[in-house]
């Protein structure tokens, strides 16, 4: 063992790790080791906001999971890109800033994470933001994430004609999902600070960085977990084909994400027994609910021509990209400076649902989120998907060795209703987009497409044309120890171990509405201040 007097060491420089290296350090009496496979965020195209498909899909900063082929479509395999380096999935999303319903976080606690109720969680929402909006009640002001409303719609028609054609199908308008009421539709926010990308890397790490209790490893590729009988005391890392061996006298705390952090348990011996003596690995605990319960949303690209030349379809020449990157890189505004998902909504599919289940991101663009496939002509699209899939999946090791990518295996529609709700999300979202409003700029249905009508047909075609939303979570969760398929207890501590904890997006019991950055930001807030309370 080697550099024992750390006190916390945490694995996973990402959207939680982050986070608790800020908050842990911030009492001096603690020494806390943060452990990142990946390397720096330092890139032009991490900190562009619109240049948000580079990272995406960049080994350097991606570790580029595949999932199994899904039996449910047609036995396609989905892209499940995942963070890798400072900043995690910070540094490679959508900057999308979404907490998710109230209704969500009550629904944790009914499924056993006591203490995770949305009066619960409210706080730390508003610890961690920075809104660069009103309503203060419901908002936080001091937060170090920036959270904006981007540019002001007003630069394209299209984001106002997208809010009042909700309207005219029926839906409340909403200035602020993250306030009071998240139903309807209105402007979207991102956590973008001044032009560039509100990581949790530039929020988080680097401010807490020159603080002498804090120290930060980069390019070290955790291989498994160490333990004196059931308590964790460390771990073991390789960086630069040397393996090293670091301890914590106080806790180790996993942050590797909805599939590294399963996946290192069973590397180290938790999880199902059975599944991990095939592999020769030594039992610690036998823990079946470690890599089960994955959950993900699911979208499809609902695509229009337009009939005004407005869109970003115009601005995909060397020439305007280089004038866009120019006004950012000079002065942090213009196209370069958003996501360019400005405005959205939040609905029902139907009037016994009892929190919105349906959500869009509008673009006006005709593109793949990938930045592949742009439509040639001017187009515009909805990202949309049901935000409460029933369906269940497993993350499970296939080796012993680390550098083996584990099976991911999400089953995506397997259940029934999945199937269903997507059918209402068809046929609502045409409904919406061929109000009034839209009109003046609607041209012919790119994509389904008209001949898309039956039943059969709109299953049909979803199967084919669904893809992952990248919001992987809930593969370690929380909730009551007679649960079988828990992993872990209210306060993130793993069932069967002691001193080990998980905070990540894997802990969720159920997948929140929205996009998951915010909630897993507030998952690790919320952590650090039951880790700091049971060691002061």
């Amino acid at each position: 063992m080697q550099n024992d007097d750390y006190h916390f060491i945490i694995i996973g420089a990402g959207s939680a790790g982050c986070v608790l290296a800020n908050r842990l350090s911030e009492n001096k009496q603690f020494k806390v080791l943060l452990i990142e496979a990946g390397g720096s965020d330092n890139s032009l195209f991490v900190k562009m906001p619109s240049a948000l498909s580079y990272p995406m899909n960049s080994k350097r900063f991606n570790w580029d999971y595949e999932s199994e082929a899904e039996p449910y479509l047609d036995g396609r395999r989905l892209h499940c890109p995942r963070g890798r380096g400072l900043g995690g999935s910070s540094s490679i999303n959508g900057m999308v800033f979404v907490r998710g319903n109230p209704k969500d976080f009550d629904e944790w606690e009914e499924h056993g994470a006591d203490g995770w109720s949305y009066k619960d969680c409210l706080q730390f929402f508003k610890r961690l933001e920075s809104w660069q909006g009103e309503d203060h009640q419901h908002r936080g002001s001091l937060g170090p994430v920036k959270v904006n409303r981007g540019n002001d719609m007003r630069l394209n028609p299209l984001y106002g004609a997208f809010i009042q054609a909700g309207i005219e199908a029926g839906y409340p308008e909403n200035p602020d999902y993250n306030g009071a009421v998240q139903e309807g539709f209105g402007p979207m926010q991102m956590n973008v600070d001044n032009g560039v990308r509100a990581s949790t890397a530039k929020a988080y790490l680097r401010p807490a960085l020159p603080r002498p209790n804090l120290t930060l490893i980069k390019k070290a590729h955790v291989t498994r977990l160490l333990f004196d009988g059931r308590r964790a005391i460390g771990a073991e890392y390789i960086k630069k084909g040397r393996t090293h061996s670091v301890s914590a006298a106080r806790e180790v705390i996993l942050s590797a994400g909805s599939i590294g952090s399963p996946q290192l348990l069973q590397l180290s011996g938790i999880g199902p027994a059975g599944h991990l003596k095939k592999l020769g690995i030594d039992i610690i605990t036998d823990l079946p609910g470690v890599g089960q319960n994955l959950q993900d949303h699911l979208e499809v690209y609902f695509q229009y021509k337009c009939l005004q030349p407005i869109t970003l379809n115009g601005k995909l020449d060397l020439i305007s990209k280089g004038l866009i990157g120019a006004q950012w890189l000079f002065f942090k505004t213009g196209l370069g400076a958003t996501n360019h998902f400005e405005s959205c909504a939040f609905i029902r599919s139907s009037p016994d649902k009892k929190w919105p289940d349906v959500q869009y991101h509008f673009l006006p663009a005709a593109i793949r989120y990938d930045g592949k496939a742009p439509f040639k002509g001017h187009g515009y699209q909805v990202h949309v998907g049901p935000n409460k899939p029933k369906s269940r999946g497993s993350v499970m090791i296939t080796s012993p060795h680390s550098h083996d990518k584990p099976k991911i295996q999400f089953n995506y529609l397997q259940h029934e209703d999945d199937v269903s709700d997507w059918r209402k999300v068809i046929r609502i979202t045409r409904n919406i987009l061929e109000q009034e409003a839209l009109t003046p700029f609607r041209g012919a249905e790119i994509q389904p497409g008209k001949d898309i009508q039956t039943d059969a047909e709109i299953d049909s075609w979803v199967r084919q044309n669904v893809e992952s939303a990248y919001h992987p979570s809930c593969s370690c969760k929380m909730g009551l120890k007679t649960n079988p398929m828990a992993a872990l207890d209210s306060a993130c501590r793993v069932y069967g171990v002691e001193a080990l904890r998980v905070v990540d997006s894997s802990i969720f019991p159920t997948i929140t509405n929205g996009n998951l950055n915010a909630p897993t930001m507030m998952a690790a807030e919320k952590a650090s201040d039951l880790i700091l309370k049971a060691h002061s």
